[in-house]
């Protein structure tokens, strides 16, 4: 069963909620699910009915700017005003508690894909205790240099045509080279997966694949440099388990070159408790894949392990 909700931030922006679970039935554990750019939570319908048949309930939000509460808020591809990124890590930390009040004594983990695995990322290092663990999809590493020189351009956006303008320009500079790679392409979103029905069923859906605003692009690029920050990967708690997973043909991991720094990162700043899986020949979308049967089956089996 699933349920939807309309939950108030803080700052009194409603933020869509959907909730899987099973009536009668009390969870083994909890798992919060942050969805990535330019899709929406309801694709992970497939994921989550999984994990609720093996005893877990799963909530997951709409984004800002994304699915049903960008369209309720008008505007899809806008954070917030003046430092989104860090707003939309505040709506995961303010549903975090809101899932804490409802079930106060189960385990609570959280799970981040893309974008949203940034800003798992981000909640980590500003929210202690909140999280028995922590699933990181289809990551990607620090930019450097690259990322500080898309920020300039992404401000210069901002300055030229206004925050809520799309930002066509960003749009090709973040993603235009993300099909290079693969032999055969038939569409833009190619290196999503290698499951065809799933990249028409993306192409078909009003609430994917749209061009962010020129304000998201520089919002999204400063959370991307924070992240990186070993001061900031300083703060997460030494002791919290991390599984991260990504096809090793994922454009975003640089073929899980990224990811494989960002683990050495945490590492090297007394993070131990890091498993990690990279399938073969797998993209973008491992939930979305052809072995996503697979993948789930190997999240499950790690959410038990560390119960």
């Amino acid at each position: 069963m699933n349920q939807k909700k309309w939950l108030t931030m803080s700052d009194g922006h409603e933020v869509y909620l959907l909730k899987w679970y099973k009536e009668n039935v009390k969870p083994r554990a909890i798992l919060q699910v942050s969805h990535g750019m330019a899709e929406h939570i309801n694709r992970y319908h497939e994921f989550a009915i999984a994990l609720v048949s093996a005893g877990f309930f799963v909530y997951g939000n709409d984004h800002r700017g994304h699915g049903k509460t960008g369209e309720k808020a008008g505007t899809l591809g806008f954070f917030a005003d003046g430092d989104g990124f860090e707003r939309a890590v505040e709506d995961l930390g303010e549903i975090n508690d809101f899932i804490h009040t409802e079930y106060p004594d189960t385990p609570i983990f959280i799970m981040g894909h893309s974008m949203g695995s940034f800003l798992v990322r981000r909640f980590v290092q500003r929210f202690q205790k909140q999280v028995d663990g922590v699933i990181i999809s289809g990551t990607g590493g620090d930019p450097g240099l690259m990322g500080k020189i898309g920020k300039r351009l992404a401000k210069s956006q901002v300055n030229k045509l206004g925050e809520r303008t799309e930002s066509p320009f960003m749009n090709k500079l973040t993603f235009g080279g993300y099909n290079k790679k693969f032999s055969t392409v038939e569409t833009d979103y190619d290196w999503l997966t290698r499951d065809r029905n799933e990249v028409q069923k993306y192409i078909e859906d009003p609430h994917c694949g749209f061009i962010a605003t020129t304000s998201f692009y520089y919002d999204l690029l400063s959370g991307l440099e924070t992240i990186h920050r070993n001061g900031e990967v300083k703060k997460i708690e030494t002791d919290l388990p991390f599984f991260f997973f990504s096809g090793d043909h994922d454009p975003v991991g640089n073929q899980t070159k990224g990811v494989i720094g960002v683990i050495k990162q945490y590492k090297k700043h007394g993070i131990k408790n890091i498993d990690y899986m990279f399938y073969k020949e797998g993209r973008h979308e491992m939930l979305n894949e052809t072995n996503r049967k697979e993948v789930i089956t190997h999240i499950i089996q790690w959410l038990e392990e560390q119960l």
